[in-house]
């Protein structure tokens, strides 16, 4: 993903089967969009590259599985038919979908690795009602549970300023998640023009990135995973000075704990399965002893009643 802007022509397939595309989102380009003035969106470049796969029973022509921001670039999953989209749907739903991102934080973040947990609400304050705040600030209403997962992957310099390359695993899906968890620990994300209140607005862009998917269909899962735009040969502002871990290990080792927790999911499975049949047949057996048993008796009653 270069410093380009985007473009109808300029859209990035990761996969495409029958049922799914996953494109790489463009930075600064909406999914969809009801206004008329914005003719660059990613439903608009899809249909520009794939109009015969436009389905006419759906508003925008295309059904999005998930959402990312406006700024946020990266993996974004499109379904191409409605039994696609319902199988998807249900694992966003049941939160068994990994999601890694990567980002550029203003400062040097001082623990390398750390589970942010801070319950998020909307903000109701005047001129602030766009965004979302975190519990205990002024304004933030209906907040609820969130936590992201933060490694630090290595340290250096955006255009001067100390910065800090992470890697983000978001454990819930609220709105704005990452962007106001890094806020809240004092490391706002390179370029939030939002949650800077306005004053980050120097780089070309929001540097947040999805870098890697995983949806768990079945029979088998989609895995995508794109390129690193926060690298000095995309953006020659960005110098890292010192490296922590590299950003292959730590989605390797993500993959290796979902995969493992899928593992221990189906064993329980399956041990709940054998305990409901194993009651299933000690119900039966109770049930057809109970059976003898009354059948025995009345023999008895018959017999003891003939010798009165």
């Amino acid at each position: 993903m270069s410093t380009q802007t985007a473009s109808l022509e300029n859209l990035k397939i990761l996969y495409q089967s029958d049922d799914y595309i996953v494109v790489d989102k463009h930075w600064d380009i909406r999914i969809d969009s009801k206004m008329w003035y914005e003719k660059v969106t990613v439903q608009a470049q899809l249909r520009q590259h794939f109009p015969e796969l436009a389905d006419p029973n759906t508003y925008y022509g295309f059904r999005f599985c998930h959402q990312l921001d406006f700024s946020t670039s990266g993996a974004l999953c499109v379904a191409l038919n409605k039994a696609a989209a319902g199988q998807a749907y249900r694992c966003f739903k049941d939160r068994t979908v990994t999601k890694v991102y990567i980002a550029l934080l203003r400062g040097w973040v001082e623990a390398e690795t750390q589970t942010l947990d801070f319950s998020i609400g909307k903000n109701s304050s005047e001129g602030k009602t766009h965004m979302m705040c975190i519990e205990g600030t002024e304004g933030c209403e209906n907040p609820k549970p969130c936590q992201t997962e933060l490694t630090v992957l290595q340290y250096g310099f955006y255009d001067g300023d100390p910065a800090t390359k992470v890697l983000l695993k978001p454990l819930t899906g609220r709105t704005h998640q990452l962007r106001v968890h890094c806020s809240a620990i004092g490391h706002p994300i390179v370029g939030d023009f939002t949650y800077s209140l306005g004053s980050d607005d120097g780089p070309y862009r929001m540097m947040l990135h999805a870098y890697l998917l995983r949806i768990p269909l079945k029979p088998l899962p989609l895995l995508v995973s794109t390129e690193d735009p926060f690298t000095p040969t995309v953006d020659s502002k960005w110098h890292p000075e010192r490296s922590v871990r590299t950003l292959e290990d730590n989605v390797a080792a993500v993959l290796d704990h979902r995969l493992e927790e899928e593992r221990i999911l189906e064993e329980e499975k399956k041990c709940a399965l054998q305990e409901s049949n194993k009651k299933g047949v000690l119900r039966k057996q109770k049930d057809e002893e109970g059976e003898e048993q009354t059948r025995q008796c009345q023999e008895w009653l018959s017999e003891w009643g003939g010798e009165i």
